[in-house]
């Protein structure tokens, strides 16, 4: 194996154990979040998107980048969210063809009943996969991760 084998096979090992991490972490916080609060992680993550947005709103693309799904999937979500009463969508204003997705008072309020229960599980999630050997480096990485701006 040579040189450029050897950085290819670092990168899979890299992903390999980022997507190990991440489905340790989306299990934990999926059972917490449906148990306590009725919500999936990716459900969850819509109200957490929406409530960071001035005005509590975003367009639909931007709302299906912050979640990492598909249009249409994204649009199945907002349908169920929306069915929920915890967003609702509204026309932009300055481009009538656009449309914003916004987070309802019941919405807000949800996620603030859930929230703790994310950072709970999130931390507790964190904190067993730092005891497998192979999660532990990644989960340090995360923990020395500068805080995001304007936080």
């Amino acid at each position: 194996m040579g040189i450029a084998d050897d950085a290819v096979e670092i990168r899979a090992h890299g992903w390999r154990t980022l997507a190990a991490l991440h489905g340790t972490l989306e299990t934990t916080l999926e059972k917490a979040l449906q148990a306590e609060h009725g919500l999936s992680v990716v459900e969850y993550t819509v109200l957490d998107a929406l409530s960071r947005q001035d005005g509590w709103h975003m367009r639909m693309q931007q709302l299906a980048r912050a979640t990492a799904l598909s249009g249409s999937a994204t649009t199945r979500l907002v349908n169920r969210l929306e069915d929920r009463e915890l967003l609702t969508r509204i026309l932009c204003k300055d481009d009538r063809r656009g449309i914003y997705t916004e987070l309802t008072d019941a919405g807000r309020a949800l996620l603030e009943e859930a929230r703790p229960t994310h950072d709970e599980a999130l931390e507790k999630a964190l904190a067993e996969a730092k005891q497998v050997p192979e999660l532990a480096p990644m989960v340090t990485a995360l923990h020395h991760l500068p805080p995001r701006p304007g936080a």
